[in-house]
């Protein structure tokens, strides 16, 4: 069984079901079905092959489902991209991973447009209609460029059979997903089809997905945290996928409300812009079974504000890409920690070592480590990086974590991440819980930079609501709430922290 096969097995069992709402309109796993079969097809005709790879330029659109499930219906590897990356991360990508054909928002003409100069190898673009004018635009590319491109719906229409889906073994690569590329170059994660299909089908029971749920999916679907617990896991579940093209506070409880969403996942700086949406209430999010959190530490204090105000469990899990991503998840059977990621899902196992990879005692930090169906075959074209990340079956994670004595897991900080400060450790996420227990305060993030006399220094960015509220206020409030060398020793007030399109915050953008 893979995605694939089991997206068709669902569009048997219950062609009229909804798979997926997208802007006021639903599309069926019946319609689904017939739409990959035949966009397979259109990609077959345009010279795509078992083993080519196809890039996904895609936001929340129906695009994205669609040419994901006929890239992989092919044997092809699907390689999925932020449509809002730079011209030149873009062809860094799409360049390293090999990309035969570009799947992109009309948005993106002027990229495609740059094509032959940034990505000369790719021999085909498939444009997908997203605006009013895109026949104007599609019109206007260079005649070189228009010879390679098409436009979706012509592509599809034209495409009157149903592609059968190629035979792919476990190990045959699925998606390539490249890794944010916080040291050196991005390096792209070859997840297999066992990979992709494991990782769904185990979070998905654990979250105890079924065909009666709504799933949310406001998280960027090119992102391997949406991809896998908001669009494969409910897809395979037989669930309804709830399209969301771009994030906003009042869109979301309107949605939920609208459809009677069951299930809401986002990274904490979602959780916090739903919090403080004035007028919210209970009532927003009355249908929500659970809450997922990921991507991100969610800050405890903003866990308890938001269970209260909402009346909803949010349960907080953990995952990186080159696992698929999801290794640990707070049980909904069992009791939820504040502050754990939970435990080992199904079929995955964790588990913290020190440095010569000998588990260290309950209680202890160490580096997380990970073996199970879900863990990447390697990154493409990297083999000394694949060589330190998986060793004797094990991925490493860089992440610093300790296991209580109910096999709970938490996440300390970024092994990276890490400031000493005069021989003692300083995590980063210890001193930003702090401040998110200030009722000023916003968000917060700690780096650490050089400093003569320690080694390193805690350096404190914060946003917050009470402009009355001083450097100075939160200073002494660290003072009294920290052990002395935690103490940053400078506390910038600024008007927001830098993010990416996951809402992650960047710290090594802060360190710059």
């Amino acid at each position: 069984m893979n995605l694939v096969s089991s997206l068709t097995e669902k569009a048997q069992q219950q062609p009229n079901k909804v798979a997926y709402h997208f802007m006021g309109k639903d599309t069926s796993y019946g319609e689904l079905e017939v739409t990959i079969a035949r966009f397979a097809t259109a990609m077959h005709e345009a010279g795509i092959r078992k083993g080519d790879h196809v890039a996904l330029l895609l936001g929340n659109t129906p695009h994205f489902i669609v040419g994901l499930y006929a890239t992989m219906r092919l044997g092809a590897t699907a390689i999925p991209i932020n449509p809002i990356y730079t011209p030149n991360e873009i062809a860094y990508i799409v360049n390293n991973g090999d990309v035969k054909m570009v799947i992109a928002l009309d948005m993106l003409i002027p990229l495609i447009t740059e094509g032959q100069t940034l990505f000369p190898k790719v021999e085909r673009y498939v444009i997908c209609e997203t605006t009013p004018d895109v026949q104007d635009k599609f019109h206007a590319l260079p005649e070189e460029v228009k010879a390679k491109s098409t436009l979706f719906m012509p592509m599809l229409q034209q495409a009157q059979q149903a592609w059968p889906a190629e035979a792919v073994a476990p190990d045959d690569t699925a998606v390539i997903l490249y890794t944010s590329g916080t040291t050196g170059v991005p390096k792209g994660a070859m997840l297999t089809h066992e990979n992709m299909y494991s990782n769904a089908r185990d979070i998905g029971a654990y979250l105890l997905y079924t065909s009666e749920d709504k799933v949310i999916a406001t998280l960027p679907v090119f992102h391997v945290f949406a991809l896998t617990v908001v669009v494969n896991a409910p897809l395979i579940s037989g669930a309804t996928v709830l399209l969301v093209p771009k994030f906003s506070p009042a869109g979301i409880f309107e949605l939920a409300r609208e459809q009677g969403a069951t299930v809401f996942a986002g990274v904490p700086t979602m959780y916090n812009f739903l919090y403080q949406l004035p007028d919210s209430n209970p009532e927003d999010f009355s249908t929500i079974r659970v809450s997922i959190s990921g991507g991100a530490s969610l800050p405890v204090s903003l866990l308890h504000n938001f269970e209260n105000k909402f009346n909803v469990r949010v349960s907080e899990g953990y995952g990186l890409s080159e696992a698929s991503p999801v290794t640990c998840f707070n049980p909904l059977n069992r009791e939820r920690k504040a502050g754990s990621i939970g435990m080992s899902i199904n079929n995955v196992e964790n588990k913290v070592v020190d440095e010569n990879g000998e588990e260290v005692p309950v209680g202890e930090v160490g580096e997380l480590i990970v073996r199970g169906p879900n863990v990447m075959k390697g990154y493409y074209k990297m083999p000394e990086d694949t060589a330190v990340a998986l060793r004797d079956g094990w991925l490493y994670t860089g992440d610093l974590a300790r296991m209580d004595e109910e096999a709970y897991f938490y996440i300390v900080d970024r092994k990276k991440d890490m400031i000493i400060v005069g021989g003692y450790n300083v995590y980063p996420r210890e001193v930003e819980e702090v401040f998110y227990a200030h009722p000023a305060v916003v968000e917060a993030a700690v780096v650490g930079y050089p400093d003569p006399d320690f080694g390193e220094a805690v350096h404190a960015y914060v946003v917050v609501k009470d402009k009355t509220v001083t450097a100075e206020d939160l200073m002494a409030y660290c003072k009294e709430h920290l052990a002395k060398y935690r103490v940053p020793k400078e506390i910038e007030l600024i008007d927001e922290l830098p993010k990416n399109t996951t809402g992650k915050i960047l710290r090594r953008s802060l360190k710059k």
